[in-house]
């Protein structure tokens, strides 16, 4: 009878492989759960052979390194952010000026519309021009005298 190793099933080529690609050569890697069946089956000829494709790819991967970026690209990168600071303040102060003359046009359009309803009808036959005759209406002829 033979003794049962680990308490998961038995690793495989393929998902060994699939673990290998995942995370990498080095079974240290691995989640926990998998690291006791992939280290027996690393002992194996196939297993061998998966860890050292996975590790080379590994290396490759380790020697890859990003030059620090040049101080012309520095300055570049500076010069269009200032720009682009510089648009979105004129941008922000253009709407402003637009939205304080929609409130402008707004409120000369409200005063004309009052005037209009305030002001009373004048019918063309009653209309006579003198002195006293103002906007609202005729003031009357003592109006002036009772103001000095």
């Amino acid at each position: 009878m033979a003794e049962d190793i680990e308490d998961g099933p038995a690793m495989d080529a393929k998902r060994f492989a699939a673990l290998a690609e995942a995370y990498g050569g080095d079974p240290r890697r691995w989640p926990q759960a998998e690291r006791e069946a992939a280290t027996i089956f690393a002992s194996t000829e196939a297993g061998q052979a998966i860890s050292r494709h996975a590790g080379s790819l590994d290396a490759l991967l380790d020697s890859y390194g990003v030059p620090p970026p040049g101080k012309t690209l520095h300055d570049t990168i500076l010069r269009t952010a200032g720009r682009h600071i510089v648009r979105r303040r004129r941008q922000r102060f253009w709407w402003l000026g637009l939205g304080l003359a929609g409130i402008g046009l707004a409120g000369a359009i409200a005063g004309l519309a009052l005037v209009t309803v305030v002001t009373p009808e004048v019918q063309p036959d009653h209309y006579v021009l003198d002195a006293n005759a103002t906007a609202f209406g005729d003031a009357g002829p003592d109006t002036i005298e009772e103001d000095l």
